[in-house]
């Protein structure tokens, strides 16, 4: 699948800043299931600093800008071409060792509910079998409501509430995975979305799981799905925040106001929708 990605986030401050210094994961992962081309990252007034590739195998950029400055544009545009893999992470190239995704965090940390959920699934086959079938239990625990949760919400919460969107299914799955002694963690990325999923946004998030003899394997139990050709993969953490795709803080004392955009489309299916028109 060939996607097409532009992603804006606009930062406007109701006072000057006088400096904006940011972390920004904004480029695919490199590995056999895509591949970017064409990739432009860009920050109004910004100064690009140093970059490179950390342990997870994010690619890291840094940007300043100067102010005074009421407000600052990151722009990401980009085409990258995706296949199916099954949702297994292959020729991923990275140095942090599986076991380090047990730790918890305060969002992925287990409840005695979480426990329970975890503990009520049972008879799997093996590893990847149970890892489909948490999977599976948080997608029926929780469903899709964008709206009722927050940043903060833990997986705990989301559970006791039993809705959330994509962040709060990741975070739950997670939780269940290390509780069961299988390695978790977050994922942050774009997903093209046809007009049969409405409901879910473009920049999406989902789990990956590490199971033994095939690796770290992606498991979307928002979409109840594992990661195919519509999904690009963008950065990986411990939860939310440690996978953010953008870290930064504004110095000054204005008050900020956030607006992002985020488009991911077909690219193969837009030109033969232009063929069709031109021909007719």
């Amino acid at each position: 699948m060939k996607l097409g990605i532009l992603h804006e986030t606009v930062y406007r401050y109701d006072h000057p800043i006088r400096n904006f210094v940011q972390s920004l994961r904004l480029t695919p992962s490199v590995f056999e299931g895509q591949k970017a081309h064409d990739w432009r990252i860009e920050v109004s007034g910004g100064v690009k600093g140093p970059s490179f590739r950390d342990g997870a195998g994010d690619w890291i950029e840094g940007w300043a800008v100067r102010g005074p400055a009421q407000e600052v544009i990151v722009k990401i545009a980009g085409r990258v071409e995706t296949r199916d893999t099954a949702g297994v992470l292959r020729g991923h190239r990275e140095m942090i060792h599986p076991m380090a995704y047990l730790r918890d965090t305060g969002t992925t940390r287990a409840d005695d509910g979480l426990r329970q959920l975890a503990d009520s699934v049972t008879e799997a086959a093996d590893n990847l079998d149970l890892a489909h079938r948490l999977s599976a239990a948080v997608a029926e625990a929780i469903a899709y409501r964008p709206g009722v949760t927050r940043t903060q919400t833990t997986a705990a919460e989301a559970l006791k509430l039993g809705q959330g969107v994509c962040q709060d299914h990741t975070h739950a799955l997670i939780a269940l995975a290390r509780i069961r002694g299988l390695p978790g963690r977050y994922v942050s990325g774009y997903l093209h979305v046809t007009e049969d999923g409405q409901s879910q946004e473009a920049a999406h998030a989902w789990a990956e799981i590490h199971v033994e003899r095939l690796g770290w394997v992606g498991f979307d139990a928002a979409n109840a799905c594992c990661p195919d050709e519509r999904y690009v993969r963008l950065a990986s953490g411990l939860d939310a925040a440690d996978a953010a795709p953008i870290r930064g803080i504004a110095i000054g004392r204005g008050v900020e106001k956030l607006d992002v955009a985020v488009r991911v489309e077909d690219i193969e299916t837009l030109q033969g929708q232009s063929q069709s028109q031109t021909q007719s």
